[in-house]
């Protein structure tokens, strides 16, 4: 008894993997030719967060479809090659009941009115253990290719999943450029884009290294382009002190005072109130000096600003 082989054109080759495959590639390489300048645009890099999230859910989907054909497929294969095992077992039987009945009639070949069909019998015997031999050797054969198969189908299933793979961990990594992240900065908490983080640290590391002429236009830039930022009391208390350093009183005392206005609450308002009056005090302006520290005494007198307001009250008397 023949098998018919599997069709290729209802299966899974090797053909229809290298497509996936280059389908796959072209989708890692869509994620990373996202342009660099997204990243200057809130509005524009979400938008970019999204579409890329649904072109990412949109491969997962057609390469779970293709994995599914493959498992159908493999299933079908281990179908036929159960229907063989079966095939191969009843042959066996009828090959070892006709050894039996050849047997029988070789133990009465001694009977020569029997000796001639004896003979006839047995020449039909050889024949279809002939034709059982052919048969087994073509299914070995069919059950060989079947396995060759499996293993190939098996090695394309395991080749596909890390493509796979690879493609969803570069693009959750390009997408995690341009997620939020939350941060934590003088004592508050919020969320903020790796953008924004990055230029912060950035013109905060220029105060760290006392180069306040260059932290004072970085922080300017940093508010101007990030006005409802989490960072901005911190960006403004650092661009007062930073203007302080390079002398600039006047735009010292109104960064601070926007620092006030916008977080009165704020941990690093004491302090800006006390450089107010260092300021005002640079400028000459004792009696302003002496009624910005009485009020800083007034609206936190548990802070150590305030221990600092006394001391410069007691010289400025």
């Amino acid at each position: 008894m023949k098998v018919a082989p599997v069709s290729p054109s209802t299966g899974f080759g090797a053909r229809g993997f290298q497509g996936v495959l280059r389908w796959a590639f072209v989708v890692l390489a869509a994620a990373w030719a996202l342009p660099a300048a997204a990243i200057f645009s809130d509005d524009e890099a979400r938008r970019a967060v999204l579409e890329l999230r649904q072109r990412v859910d949109t491969q997962r989907q057609q390469m779970d479809a293709q994995r599914q054909q493959i498992d159908t497929q493999r299933q079908q294969i281990d179908t036929q090659r159960q229907q063989m095992d079966t095939q191969r077992q009843q042959l066996d039987a009828q090959r070892q009941q006709l050894e039996a009945q050849r047997l029988q009639i070789e133990g009465q070949a001694g009977k020569l009115s029997e000796l001639g069909r004896a003979v006839e019998e047995n020449a039909q015997l050889r024949r279809s253990l002939l034709d059982l031999l052919q048969q087994l050797e073509v299914l070995r054969t069919e059950m060989a290719r079947l396995r060759g198969q499996d293993e190939q189908l098996a090695r394309e299933i395991s080749e596909l999943q890390r493509s796979q793979k690879d493609v969803a961990q570069g693009i959750e990594d390009r997408l995690r450029r341009f997620e939020p992240v939350k941060v934590s900065v003088d004592g508050r908490e919020f969320m903020a884009d790796p953008t924004e983080q990055k230029e912060f640290d950035a013109a905060l590391g220029l105060m760290r290294k006392g180069d306040f002429a260059a932290a004072t236009p970085a922080f300017t830039e940093f508010v101007r382009r990030f006005p409802q930022s989490g960072y901005r009391p911190s960006a403004l208390f650092w661009l007062g002190n930073a203007q302080y350093g390079i002398r600039e009183y006047t735009a010292a005392i109104a960064t601070f005072r926007s620092l006030l206005q916008a977080a009165p609450e704020h941990m690093r308002a004491p302090e800006a109130v006390l450089s107010i009056a260092n300021c005002q005090i640079e400028l000459k302006q004792v009696p302003a000096a002496r009624k910005t520290l009485e009020d800083l005494l007034k609206a936190y007198p548990q802070s150590e600003a305030a221990s600092a307001a006394r001391e410069r009250l007691a010289r400025l008397r």
